[in-house]
């Protein structure tokens, strides 16, 4: 593929800190690059710059060797809470831009008359998918496209990004989705930008050998280091004699000896598995919820055991943050009924989206005061006089998660807890979580957490129905997925035994009620033609009457299926003819 974006000598720094200097890198038309590295280095400050939203510090260059189209994604989605989503994303007059924006809503869920205001935080992340799928762009910047999703949205986005054309560049820390729409991965590390083609596992392995090469190289260096040390501590008679040239390279030998790349990884040992629980945990009992007349939960009993993993799946807004509250005791809201009944020996950490409130003005060591827990949790020493308000938002998601930890909980129950952060921090939390000897619930919309984490599923069906599915989410998907052909196969209409094919002697010809099919064939298509050019003028004409817009964009949808069901017809037509 030839080269389609070279990026040259840019830079990024806050204050005294300094994200990245002077890195360089080209993509590729076609590229589906994925971004790698631990929060608050600077992943969304180098695509803003990309996207032309944030300059570089040291100037440099960004050059597109074509003229192309770019939509980004950011985490944050600027809209109108008063506006409908129909007048936030439709003001585009585009005629192709507005049936592909409302095929988009359509496959979302979405309807286009609903205010913005009433979305969930998921609802509204679809609705800055579907604006930026819609422009049908060239080149895709997405920072974590798949936050706040839900998995059938998570997995749509994944097959949409898959068969596109499009060149991609972004942070995600979903690995399946990583893995499956993606075709390199791009790595930020100690302000250096490094290139692997292949899949996830290729990178872990390839970046292995890079450090363990870059390492093994300092140790050589280090041993000629010595030889110049003694020349360095010889006489000053000796010295005076030599080449200033030398003198400036032992400096810079000296440097090079210090580097040793080594991983800044959570070490979760001392931290214990837990504090003891006994024999009752959690037990429910014809548990009901409902809000402003729609249930959420109907009728559920079960009872958790000690040690046990569950994972919660469902769409979003279907009840799923309000079971984890109903469980440890916070107000839900709504109306409910039913029992629950907790043990004596519970020490519940609960992390979920609400619950990270921080002092702006207080420090990291001020917030979680052991040096030790935050140095493990990725907290260097120069970080931790650092202000809350300092922080990234992954930083701030990672010290909130400490804080949980820390308390030595014996029920871990996590809502979302893959969201904001880096696939460094996933990894050792998921090796974290797969010693914890307590009970184990967790909602989260990232596939690989559940394979890895879980035993069964909670799945929420609507309605307030709340089923039980014994394996991982890859094997539920599995299941349904054959469950849905095996109804469509039995659904499907009995086929009508095929004729016997003419003898070749004597060739099918069209009888006279077919010859008038034929004729007024051609003129509903011609008259079709004429209605549809219609309705682009129509729609092509800047009218900002979002109603007429509505209208003609379901009408000319309505005039394309009618026109490929005709034109299919007459081929076959034709075909006899012929």
């Amino acid at each position: 593929m030839p080269s389609y974006l070279q990026i040259e000598n840019i830079s990024k720094s806050y204050g005294t800190k300094v994200l990245f200097e002077n890195i360089a890198f080209n993509i590729n038309e076609g590229d589906k690059i994925a971004l790698i590295a631990p929060n608050g280095t600077g992943k969304t400050s180098l695509m803003r710059i990309l996207a032309g939203k944030d300059k570089s510090d040291s100037g440099g260059s960004i050059k597109f060797l074509k003229e192309v189209r770019i939509a980004f994604l950011e985490q944050e989605f600027e809209h109108d809470p008063l506006k409908t989503i129909e007048e936030q994303i439709m003001d585009t007059p585009d005629f192709e831009y507005q049936l592909r924006a409302k095929r988009i809503l359509d496959e979302f869920g979405l309807k286009p008359g609903q205010r913005m205001c009433e979305l969930s935080g998921g609802e509204v992340k679809r609705v800055a998918l579907t604006q930026m799928l819609a422009s049908d762009a060239d080149f895709l910047i997405m920072d974590e496209p798949t936050n706040h999703l839900d998995l059938d949205a998570i997995e749509y986005l994944e097959n949409y990004l898959k068969r596109s054309r499009c060149t991609l560049f972004m942070v995600t820390h979903d690995r399946y989705f990583l893995d499956r729409v993606c075709n390199t991965i791009m790595e930020m590390d100690h302000g250096r930008i490094f290139i692997y083609k292949g899949d996830y596992e290729n990178f872990l392995e390839k970046r292995d050998e890079r450090i363990s090469n870059w390492n093994a190289e300092t140790d050589k260096v280090r041993n000629i280091l010595r030889r110049e040390l003694e020349w360095m501590h010889a006489t000053p008679c000796a010295r005076s004699g030599k080449a200033k040239y030398r003198k400036q390279a032992f400096w810079e030998l000296k440097d090079r000896a210090s580097q040793v790349w080594t991983d800044r990884q959570i070490s979760m040992e001392a931290m214990g598995s837990g504090s003891r629980l006994g024999s009752k945990i959690i037990n429910c009992k014809g548990l009901h919820f409902e809000y402003e007349g729609r249930t959420l939960i109907d009728n559920f009993t079960y009872n958790f055991q000690r040690g046990e993993r569950v994972g919660i799946v469902g769409a979003n807004g279907v009840g799923k943050s309000t079971l984890l509250s109903l469980l440890t005791g916070e107000n839900a809201g709504g109306v409910v009924s039913g029992t629950i009944e907790r043990g004596e020996s519970l020490n519940i950490g609960y992390y979920h989206q609400g619950g990270m409130e921080f002092d702006e003005n207080d420090t990291v060591l001020e917030t979680v005061p052991d040096t030790r827990l935050l140095n493990l949790f990725l907290f260097p020493h120069e970080m931790l006089g650092n202000r809350i308000s300092r922080l990234s938002g992954g930083e701030r998601r990672r010290l909130y998660l400490l804080t949980i930890l820390m308390k030595n909980p014996n029920v871990l129950i996590l809502d979302e807890p893959t969201n904001d952060l880096d696939i460094v921090t996933l990894n050792v939390l998921e090796e974290y979580l797969l010693d914890f000897k307590g009970t184990l619930m967790i909602v989260t919309h990232d596939r690989h957490f559940l394979d890895r984490l879980v035993d069964h599923l909670f799945v929420f069906c609507g309605d307030g129905r709340i089923k039980d599915f014994i394996g991982g989410y890859t094997e539920y998907r599995s299941f349904i997925k054959d469950y849905e052909a095996e109804q469509r196969k039995l659904a499907a209409p009995k086929k009508a035994a095929v004729p016997s094919k003419p003898a070749a002697d004597k060739p099918r010809k069209l009888s006279y009620k077919e010859k008038r099919e034929m004729e007024q064939l051609e003129a509903d298509l011609d008259a079709i033609a004429a209605e549809k050019a219609s309705l682009e003028a129509l729609l092509n004409g800047g009218t900002t009457d979002y109603e007429r817009i509505r209208e003609a964009s379901e009408k000319y949808e309505l005039l394309r299926i009618r026109q490929d069901e005709k034109e299919l017809r007459w081929l076959e037509l034709s075909e006899i003819a012929d």
